[in-house]
């Protein structure tokens, strides 16, 4: 068991490294140091009475989990830019739905608005649905840009693994998308 002093000089001992590697995953450096936080909160929280030989692994083991639970929280528009960016059309390479559908406005029609409100509930109730090494792989290259091979390292997989959960992920969000009405023909213009 470590003593306090001992958790207090681990966590001293790790705190630039677990913030840039964090900062690098999330490019934030504001989410980072709220992630970095969290983790070690938890550490400190449920694992201070483990032997400090373990910190090291448990830490890791925290933070990655916590960038995680971030990667789920991220916000809506990163949502909306993945997912309709992968609906839209082939042809079309400058379509941009933020440039078709307004997010987070509070003007407009309240109908107008319900309808979005709507469709966000469906996006995010669509990615649910995804396995989660699926989910992982979208999110960590759609949402956080990360090439193949650093989603790769942090799914511990290899690039041929990213690639077929990836593609797999963006064939089944699209066509549930589709089955519930959504895609670029159904999105109000903004004229």
């Amino acid at each position: 068991m470590a003593s306090a002093q001992e958790l207090s000089d681990f966590l001293r001992q790790v705190e630039k490294r677990a913030f840039r590697q964090t900062a690098y995953a999330v490019r934030d450096d504001h989410a980072a140091l709220d992630i970095v936080q969290d983790a070690m909160m938890k550490l400190a929280e449920k694992y201070a009475s483990k032997p400090i030989e373990e910190y090291p692994l448990l830490f890791q083991r925290i933070l990655q989990n916590t960038m995680r639970d971030y990667w789920r929280r991220q916000k809506v528009r990163n949502l909306w830019t993945s997912l309709f960016s992968s609906l839209g059309s082939q042809e079309d390479e400058d379509y941009d739905p933020l440039e078709t559908i307004e997010v987070e406005t509070q003007e407009g029609d309240p109908a107008e608005q319900l309808e979005r409100s709507q469709v966000m509930r469906l996006i995010e109730k669509a990615l649910a649905k995804l396995p989660a090494r699926q989910r992982e792989a979208f999110v960590l290259r759609y949402w956080e840009e990360l090439d193949v091979a650093e989603t790769a390292s942090v799914m511990g997989c290899s690039e041929g693994s990213v690639k077929t959960h990836c593609s797999r992920a963006v064939s089944a969000l699209s066509m549930l998308m589709e089955q519930a009405g959504i895609g670029r023909r159904k999105l109000p213009n903004k004229e």
